[in-house]
């Protein structure tokens, strides 16, 4: 079985153009990267350390740890380097496992081969160990075996997260075109929000920005709305310790009512399931959510935030022409009601971006997805009081 106070090398994945987000976030927790990577970075922690990390981080997609690294020069050396790993200190015989894979090697033909191989290493391993097998299958519900293969260098990781981390487990209802968690999440540190000003996001949709927002005001961290991860199938896993850090979550959280938090949107509908998805997140309460054309939402004078949009990008025909006026009256409105203010607009569309009016000071690049993305920032006044 695992000690899970032995520390080793772990590997922190997050999406492209998010890792100085994420190093943040680590830093915070106490951990100091070894390296960094656009997609990822690496420290030295426990498997206990682990748990912590999934509980906490907003920006991250799942967190690795390292159980062996080796040469691997071509497929047919697979099933003998993976068999000879004690999998049997890992996994329960009357478990579940799942293998994914990243592999970059001439001799690879299809991505799957590697994950066939590996699984049937590890089956064959049991067998002969435990004379049976535990159960596998492609969903991550219970231990995940992850492999990076470059070349000749392979090395392997218990993926203790199992499921990305990237959805944060409170949006119930995603509502029209969503930004993921962890993007919204990242966005929002990007802005530099100190989350004691107010911050207001027109066109709000399913609320996810504002809800990430109330989230980081109150110290509400994604573990709250999790209740699986793949450490919990990693031997060694003491569930006593895993409701100790839930509880200490819990302890975490302060009420910071102060904090003015609008989310506004034109649509009845978006408005009821940016309500329900806050509520379910237990930050409703914090949220002032308004229905209304975004022009006509209220701007509090002091002290003086963050107003952030997150409009479409007009991905189908015949939708830029509309939206160029949207466009361009976000740049008047935010030239005449929110002096003052810090202002971004997170778009995928750099054509329709110019509609604005008004000169980025910042274009700061993310992926959503596959689209090549922007949040561009608009300073909206000279001087002090800045959020």
């Amino acid at each position: 079985m695992l000690d899970f106070n032995q520390k080793g090398k772990v590997f922190i994945t997050c999406k492209d153009r998010s890792v100085s987000y994420l190093e943040q976030e680590v830093r915070d927790l106490g951990f100091v990267p070894s390296s960094v990577m656009r997609t990822g970075l690496e420290i030295q922690a426990s498997m206990e350390e682990c748990m912590d990390l999934n509980l906490h981080l907003r920006t991250a997609s799942h967190v690795l740890y390292e159980i062996k690294s080796f040469y691997l020069r071509n497929a047919e050396d697979i099933y003998r380097k993976f068999k000879s790993i004690p999998w049997e200190e890992y996994l329960d015989v009357d478990g579940y496992f799942s293998v994914n894979s990243v592999a970059e090697n001439e001799s690879i033909t299809t991505p799957l081969i590697v994950n066939v191989k590996v699984k049937d290493a590890i089956v064959d391993r049991f067998r002969e160990q435990k004379g049976r097998r535990p159960d596998s299958g492609s969903d991550f519900s219970g231990l995940v075996v992850q492999v990076f293969w470059k070349e000749t260098q392979a090395t392997v990781y218990l993926n203790t997260s199992g499921e990305t981390l990237a959805k944060h487990g409170y949006r119930k209802i995603p509502g029209k075109a969503p930004m993921m968690e962890a993007l919204a999440a990242a966005t929002i540190y990007a802005t530099e929000w100190n989350t004691r000003v107010p911050f207001i996001n027109p066109m709000c949709g399913s609320g996810t920005l504002a809800i990430e927002a109330a989230l980081m005001a109150t110290k509400r961290y994604p573990g709250l709305y999790r209740d699986h991860y793949s450490f919990q199938h990693i031997l060694g896993y003491d569930e006593a310790a895993y409701l100790a850090k839930k509880k200490k979550l819990e302890n975490k959280i302060v009420e910071a009512t102060e904090v003015k938090i609008i989310a506004s949107d034109i649509s009845l509908q978006a408005i009821s399931f940016a309500r329900e998805n806050a509520a379910y997140a237990g930050v409703d309460h914090m949220i002032e959510f308004q229905t209304c054309d975004f022009a006509e939402t209220e701007i509090p004078e002091r002290p003086r935030g963050v107003i952030m949009f997150n409009p479409e990008y007009g991905e189908r025909l015949g939708e830029n022409d509309e939206l160029e006026l949207t466009y361009r009256r976000m740049g008047d409105f935010m030239k005449q009601k929110c002096a003052g203010y810090r202002g971004y607009i997170f778009t995928g569309n750099l054509e329709l971006a110019k509609k604005v009016g008004l000169k980025a000071n910042r274009r700061i690049e993310f992926w959503n997805g596959t689209i090549d993305c922007r949040l561009l920032k608009y300073e909206l006044f000279e001087g002090s009081g800045r959020g």
